[in-house]
């Protein structure tokens, strides 16, 4: 079953990200109080606890949830595997796959930190349709197009 890992938020683009107990997440917007929130395609960001698990397997150590910019962890779901457009049910929230992956820019705090960054080629990025909070702990459902 998929789930959500953590919940993280930051005011400043391009800094790592701190968990929070709950996070409230609007349409046309994303994570109420994220940098990254705005009515654009890349609302909110998410990013799989099994592509941090990669490079923790790699020797890089001091990484968690929010270390590299996502405002959702999430574990048991293959993220990068989802073809845009997929629909995602996470806590209260409806969100839809916008893109995958994305191109860092050049210094960002993450990659000097953690010396290279997975957002690249494993992260996620949706847009809220429908207004709600999500949890630590709350069920992903992928939908399907009749739902």
């Amino acid at each position: 079953m998929a789930k959500v890992v953590a919940v993280n938020i930051s005011e400043k683009k391009g800094t790592v990200k701190k968990p929070i107990e709950v996070g409230n997440f609007k349409i046309n917007h994303g994570l109420e109080g994220d940098a990254h929130a705005g009515n654009w395609h890349r609302q909110v960001s998410l990013l799989a606890q099994e592509s941090i698990d990669k490079m923790i397997a790699l020797g890089v150590d001091g990484l968690d949830a929010g270390k590299f910019a996502e405002n959702i962890t999430t574990q048991g779901i293959e993220l990068h595997t989802l073809p845009v457009g997929t629909r995602l049910k996470i806590g209260e929230t409806l969100q839809e796959v916008t893109q995958i992956g994305k191109k860092c820019h050049s210094g960002c705090e993450i990659s000097q930190q953690v010396g290279m960054c997975i957002m690249p080629t494993e992260g996620i990025f949706t847009i809220i349709l429908k207004n709600g909070t999500v949890r630590p702990g709350d069920v992903i459902q992928i939908l399907n197009e009749e739902n």
